[in-house]
């Protein structure tokens, strides 16, 4: 908390020139003044080469030792092996040499490490007892996942793998991630490793880290519609009463790590937070009968009657399920209940299978008009020509979603992605309204670097473009060619990504007065009024159902029907659903219901250190996300580490709560700027302060405006957005203008915490770096971490507020120096 001054200035403006009065000046020496611009100062990062998830936490002898997931030969993920660095502060880093590495038969996956104080193992002597490394070894031959060990004799510096290696295979391609800890209370060796494609955490005992014996599993429970990874198990006391004692899970998923409180008897984990119970209400259908019933079908996906899916199809309410997977993915159809009459608040189902939305007036054909190429021929057609890896090849035959005839415009040739080149039409003059095209394949726009798209060019200038999403499936663009009639042209595919999806596919190019809208391929649950679909939802690409939930209350008294839809031919191209219920409450996804660690996109596969003194518990976070890890801009390096932090549990609300703090970085500080307490008026108010390298506090408080904040990083229309959402009581973070992110399409994006505001009061502790934020709020019951790669050149800071005023109770904003080293 930030104390409030006792003198408080009239308006913004007048605390800005006393500000100037006093101000610092401070300098910052940081890799970005040597061309790397995106480098932290404190957070650790690999001299080179690609770094993920942290394994091998441990305190000893009074030096931390953090091991991490690392490719010693490239700047993407692969040639598994562990990378480590020491601290004696958990502030300042050294690197140290490459700790155990890959090589001919295997990766050396995530795991964790422990020091054998009792020589249980045997791998050092009682007087020398070694450090004792866990880790999934990748088999490269079949791809099969297991568990070995690694030892140390000289205080975790070199390893050596165990000859009797793996301890555990249960022959899984999904079986990953082991945290192996001392359990005081129950003896012996414990792990937790993820079942991964299960969304499991598997449960082991053993008393000399080579014998392992299954004790339990836990899950699925709260996020599960996607892999797990990377568990850890740890107890921590209870609003600081040793007596008052709980265990805490976390678990990696969907980018986020998540934690279950609950209680461990050294066999089982067992937590409230895993049980959920959707409000009761009329059941619509419930599908445990041998068929339908009165609901129909049309097509083949969806079969004589309801199916009792195998295991993985988790989440479902009784033994069986709706699933129009119907022997494959390109099986379509319908299934209808009967029409009836919306009498409750909400209507709640399970849902999972194919992300495929409804889309109104979706295309069931290709567009009237001229075809100016289909691309069936054995050459892309007559005066089209090609550079670079494309020289010389034509169309290629596939059956791709969404491909109109036999054969695509496809620039995986040769070597796939790496091939890099451009295919181009022969010139003709625009006459129609539209050209549509079907278009799959990267999403690498010609904005950014290295792109995969597909451009119509006028007098040499690209005019409109189009790139795909990513995916195999082909889909309608239409370009508005309007007000080019007359107008010489040609078409232009342009591939320079030599990665992650970079290819594109092109297929079907029309001359059109009419635009081609999406196919309509979907996989849905709609509800429909007066012949018009007026509720829609789809699943998450995924076997697991959730909870979804619709809102009928200005649709009271209507004439409905429920109508399942399928016509997805490829990628989850099915659905799976359950349970219709009409309520009079909403059931909650587990989205909704689940509980974060972070709230960011770019803190995963975050695990705690072993044997810290005093029964600490510090836990730290890559600070990375797979939807975009191979492609973030940073050049020879890529991947870095959250600011450790502390773990403590609260009860918040009646409930056990995770508080997060990040450990103290007052050793870093070169200059302390304080700003006083002020009113901040409706707009955007740059501070006489700037840095790449900031630590703030802050505490605002509610005023009148709809949102108040803090923005960083500020400089040439960009800027990383810390506001608080009164409409809707949450903390975000935009960093949709915060720089480059012309990598990914996913990557721009406004991440929130529901926060409600204690006597309107917001206390902030931000952390910024070259090239990531992490906000903690609410005495560290709500974090948000994001990566972000703004100009080297932005570096302001900025109050705002909007549609009103705010106050600022008080602003310390601290200049931070460089820790790594090595």
């Amino acid at each position: 908390m930030v104390r409030r001054s006792l003198f408080r200035a009239r308006s913004l403006a007048v605390a800005v020139a006393l500000l100037s009065l006093i101000l610092l000046p401070v300098g910052q020496r940081t890799a970005a003044a040597a061309g790397d611009p995106y480098r932290p100062a404190y957070h650790y990062t690999a001299a080179k080469n690609f770094m993920n998830d942290p394994n091998g936490l441990i305190y000893r002898d009074g030096v931390y030792h953090l091991y991490y997931q690392y490719n010693p030969s490239g700047t993407t993920a692969g040639n598994g092996s562990w990378g480590h660095a020491t601290s004696t502060d958990l502030v300042h880093w050294k690197r140290q040499p490459l700790a155990i590495s890959t090589d001919a038969n295997e990766d050396v996956w995530s795991g964790s490490v422990v020091y054998d104080k009792t020589n249980s193992s045997g791998f050092g002597t009682k007087r020398k007892p070694a450090m004792v490394a866990i880790y999934t070894s990748y088999d490269k031959a079949t791809g099969i996942q297991r568990q070995s060990l690694a030892y140390s004799r000289d205080d975790g510096f070199t390893w050596t793998k165990y000859a009797g290696n793996p301890v555990i295979d249960i022959g899984s391609h999904d079986f990953r991630d082991p945290k192996v800890f001392w359990d005081t209370a129950h003896g012996g060796w414990r792990m937790v490793v993820a079942l991964a494609a299960e969304k499991k955490v598997s449960i082991y005992s053993s008393a000399d880290l080579k014998t392992w014996k299954h004790e339990s599993d836990f899950g699925p429970a709260g996020a599960a519609s996607a892999v797990w990874e990377c568990p850890d198990l740890f107890p921590l006391a209870l609003d600081g009463r040793s007596t008052q004692q709980r265990w805490v899970l976390s678990v990696s998923v969907s980018g986020k790590t998540q934690y279950f409180v609950g209680t461990f008897d050294g066999t089982t984990f067992s937590s409230p937070d895993a049980d959920y119970a959707a409000p009761a209400g009329t059941v619509l259908n419930d599908f445990e009968g041998a068929d339908y019933g009165d609901w129909t079908t049309t097509g083949t996906a969806f079969g004589s009657g309801p199916v009792a899916d195998g295991p993985d199809v988790t989440g479902r309410h009784g033994e069986k399920v709706v699933d129009s997977f119907g022997g494959s993915d390109s099986a379509t159809g319908t299934l209808t209940s009967p029409t009836f009459t919306v009498s409750k608040p909400y209507l709640n189902f399970l849902i999972g299978g194919g992300n495929h939305p409804h889309v109104d007036g979706g295309s069931d054909g290709p567009p009237p008009g001229t075809t100016f190429a289909d691309f069936e021929g054995s050459t892309y057609g007559d005066g089209w020509t090609a550079t670079g890896d494309f020289v010389g090849e034509g169309p290629a035959s596939s059956t791709l979603p969404g491909q109109l005839g036999s054969k695509v415009l496809d620039t995986c040739v040769k070597t796939c992605d790496p091939a890099v080149g451009t295919i181009s039409s022969p010139d003709f003059t625009i006459d129609t309204n539209y050209i549509d095209l079907l278009v799959g394949g990267g999403n690498h726009p010609m904005s950014g670097t290295d792109p995969t798209a597909v451009n119509l060019v006028v007098d040499g200038e690209v005019v409109a473009t189009a790139t795909g999403k990513n995916s195999g499936s082909l889909d309608w663009v239409a370009w508005d060619t309007s007000a080019l009639k007359g107008r010489t042209a040609h078409i232009e595919v342009v591939d320079q990504r030599t990665a992650d999806w970079g290819h594109l596919m092109v297929d079907n190019i029309v001359f059109a007065d009419v635009a081609a809208a999406p196919w309509s391929l979907e996989t849905t649950a709609n509800l429909i009024v007066d012949g018009k679909v007026v509720r829609s939802s789809t699943g998450n690409n995924g076997p697991g159902l959730d909870w979804a939930s619709w809102n009928l209350t200005d649709l009271q008294g209507k004439q409905a029907r429920i109508q399942l839809v399928d016509t997805a031919l490829a990628d989850w191209g099915h659905l799976i659903a359950d349970y219709f219920v009409a309520a009079d409450q909403p059931a909650l996804s587990s989205a909704q219901r689940v509980r974060w660690i972070d709230h960011g996109n770019d803190f995963y596969a975050a695990v705690t250190f072993n044997d810290l003194p005093q029964d600490q518990r510090t836990m730290i976070g890559w600070m990375g996300n797979w939807d975009y890890a191979n492609s973030t801009p940073t050049g020879t390096w890529r991947g870095q580490q959250s600011i450790p932090r502390r773990l403590s549990l609260r009860t918040v609300d009646g409930r056990p709560t995770l508080i997060s703090t990040p450990v103290s970085l007052s050793s870093l500080v070169k200059a302390t700027t304080r700003v006083r307490a002020t009113t901040i008026t409706a707009g955007t108010h740059r501070m006489p302060v700037s840095g790449r390298s900031l630590l703030i506090e802050t505490t605002l408080h509610k005023g009148t405006a709809t949102d108040f904040g803090l923005d960083v990083r500020v400089g040439g229309g960009q800027r990383v957005r810390i506001g608080y959402d009164t409409t809707t009581e949450e903390l975000y973070v935009d960093r949709t203008q915060a720089g480059r992110s012309d990598f990914s399409p996913l990557f721009p994006a406004v991440h929130r915490a529901e926060l409600p505001l204690h006597r309107g009061e917001l206390g902030l502790t931000i952390a910024v770096d070259s090239s990531s934020v992490e906000v903690f709020s609410a005495d560290g019951t709500v974090s948000i971490s994001d990566l972000v790669y703004p100009d080297p050149t932005s570096t302001g800071v900025a109050l705002f507020a909007d549609g009103g005023t705010a106050r600022l109770d008080g602003l310390t904003v601290r200049t931070l120096g460089g820790s790594i080293t090595g």
